[in-house]
């Protein structure tokens, strides 16, 4: 019976791998693939499922292939399947199946019509490994596929400036929650010493046996946990990101933002539960956060101007409230609470723009004032501040730019004197002194503050990089330097062997010769390139656009080249009490995916710089 999991994941990869093949013009043949692979893969599921509950639905375990083996680490793929795998498994295939059927006529004569359906296949490739995923290495896979398709869907109408910018905007967000799940898988391998599956966390003695030994461990790894969670289900600080991701077209936010993507986060709560049950603190704390989102977000949805804005705001509320079901350990009201959810955003997507036609005309002849609200009620000077606190969104999008993105770039740009020359005239004396260091300590000789003081020096190399205005090729070479100073911190660490450091530095390797000879020789079609605006060049060179992007991908740690398994890897390295370099390595990997797509961004999408392309207003 567990042989059969990997035919969820082997569905959705054929049709990707299908859909990628067929040419642009074929608009029938495109939409007939991805509406036949997900109902393909619906009508699987349903009979497997049929016969798992038959046979008393017992939770299985898959350990489907082993990616790398060393003495101390090992890097396998997990499936698990379960009453919650089955719940957003059933969800996921029934609604892609209708979304893509309804997209067939929704987006026909789209100049991206290809484009939309290689990306939605994809993430539903992404969702499936996410869901069945059987530990966090798996579900790490699945979350950066979802992250990458997110972008390049809000971005689907590439030629205007706001899409852009807000997909952007959201990457930067999924990525911050990118650093709790990266660290709560280092300090899972200090706990564990092993990979651990998430059905091992149901064995209610060794889960407690470990948190009794170390409690401060243990809730470090429920805080992360709850970070990734929180950025990823929208829940504050992170609740603004969610209606700018409504710029992609209407299907693509009914599947992604409505019903799919956005419940990951209460997804993830609910698969890591055993873990953190019985830590009380981190039970209220989760109950907490999802009681204000809730609060915050109720009235904000109701003075929003667009439909989409008050669909979004509504269903990050509701989410805030299974968020709460899931700390009090309602997990199977919390499934039902998901699935009703996830189909009543999704219809309320989808003829969104239907309703919109229709109140305006019914509004225009039929006008009705506004009837007594609860808000009446309350004294004239509270109310009012609801609703300009409401109108503003609590100012969170302000509040992240002063905490987390102004001060990273104002640090970025206090390193404007570095040039590519001197760049490169300080960093390779630099690095060989390091290597030099490196040698002596191999020989006995200790240097305990290096590791952490090169990690640093890479992280400075990555805010650069992201604050970076002037040449591509600086912040390009800014990121690749980067992880070789990452590498060079943790070989100190006497478990690191040289060859895992090859392994992990092999992808970083390809990318960036693929990404210096892509910059220059797009210097050599466009002269004037810099980073102060978006050059929308995948218009003249969309080949071109494509490989700068896998290059992007490669470099930034995404799962296909050998770079993703060497983060992994490098961080099992990472001893417990190096609080600085862990901190260091895990921010220098999360701004540099950011760095990256801000830098494919500004290439390749948004407005063409020449004038005689036809231009979209900047407000979409």
């Amino acid at each position: 019976m567990t042989q059969i999991l990997q035919l969820f994941i082997f569905i959705p990869f054929l049709g990707f791998i299908i859909s990628l093949l067929i040419p642009a013009k074929k608009e029938n043949t495109m939409s007939w693939v991805a509406f036949s692979t997900a109902g393909l893969n619906l009508l699987f599921l349903i009979g497997f499922v049929g016969y798992w509950l038959f046979n008393g639905h017992p939770i299985l375990n898959l350990k489907e292939v082993v990616l790398f083996k060393s003495k101390e680490y090992e890097f396998l793929l997990d499936l698990c399947f379960d009453k919650i795998t089955v719940v957003y498994l059933l969800v996921g295939a029934f609604l892609t199946f209708l979304v893509t059927i309804y997209s067939r006529y929704y987006l026909h004569r789209e100049s991206g019509y290809k484009r939309f359906f290689n990306t939605i296949l994809f993430f539903y490739l992404g969702y499936n490994i996410t869901i069945l995923s059987g530990n966090f290495e798996t579900l790490f896979v699945g979350w950066e596929i979802l992250g990458v398709c997110s972008f390049l869907l809000i971005a689907f109408y590439r030629d205007r400036y706001l899409p852009v910018k807000n997909a952007i905007k959201v990457f930067s967000v999924y990525r911050i929650g990118d650093v709790g799940l990266i660290l709560a898988m280092w300090a899972s391998h200090h706990l564990w010493h092993e990979n651990i599956t998430f059905l091992k966390l149901l064995n209610y003695e060794l889960v407690h046996e470990h948190l009794t030994e170390h409690s401060y461990i243990g809730v470090f790894i429920s805080l992360m946990i709850l970070l990734a969670a929180a950025a990823k289900s929208a829940q504050l600080p992170f609740s603004s990101w969610l209606p700018r991701a409504m710029e992609g077209p209407t299907p693509s936010s009914a599947i992604f933002y409505g019903s799919l993507s956005v419940h990951l986060g209460a997804f993830l709560l609910m698969r890591t539960y055993p873990f953190w049950e019985f830590q009380t603190s981190v039970r209220v704390l989760i109950a907490l956060l999802g009681l204000s989102t809730a609060l915050i977000a109720s009235p904000i949805a109701r003075v929003q101007s667009s439909v989409k804005s008050q669909i979004a705001y509504g269903s990050i509320a509701q989410i805030g409230l299974i968020f709460i079901e899931i700390a009090l350990g309602l997990n199977t009201f919390a499934l039902f609470h998901f699935a009703g959810n996830a189909f009543l955003r999704t219809y309320q997507l989808l003829v969104s723009p239907s309703v919109v036609s229709y109140k305006i005309r019914e509004q225009f002849y039929n006008y009705v004032p506004r009837h007594h609200t609860i808000e009446d009620s309350f004294p004239k000077k509270l109310e009012y501040s609801i609703y300009l606190l409401s109108i503003k969104e609590w100012n969170l999008d302000s509040f992240m730019n002063l905490i987390v993105w102004k001060p990273l770039k104002n640090i970025g740009r206090k390193l404007d004197f570095l040039t590519i020359n001197r760049l490169l005239l300080l960093f390779i004396p630099a690095y060989l002194l390091g290597l030099g260091a490196l040698i002596y300590s191999s020989e006995g000789v200790e240097h305990h503050y290096l590791p952490a003081t090169f990690a640093l020096i890479g992280l400075l190399m990555i805010l650069k990089s992201f604050s970076e205005r002037r040449s591509p090729m600086m912040s390009w070479l800014l990121l690749i330097m980067n992880h070789f100073w990452i590498a060079l911190a943790i070989s100190f660490n006497e478990k690191l062997d040289s060859k895992e450091a090859v392994f992990y530095l092999s992808g970083v390797v390809v990318s960036g010769i693929l990404g210096i000879w892509g910059i220059r020789k797009l210097q050599t079609y466009e002269k004037n390139i810099d980073l102060n605006q978006f050059h929308g060049h995948s218009f003249e060179h969309p080949k071109f656009a494509f490989i700068f992007l896998i290059a992007c991908l490669g470099l930034a740690g995404f799962p296909i080249t050998p770079t993703f398994i060497g983060l992994d890897l490098v961080f099992s390295h990472i001893k417990e009490d190096q609080i600085v370099l862990a901190y260091a390595a895990a921010s220098s990997y999360i701004l540099a995916g950011i760095s990256l797509i801000r830098l494919y961004s500004r290439l390749f999408l948004g407005p063409h710089v020449k004038t005689y392309h036809e231009t979209a207003y900047k407000s979409s």
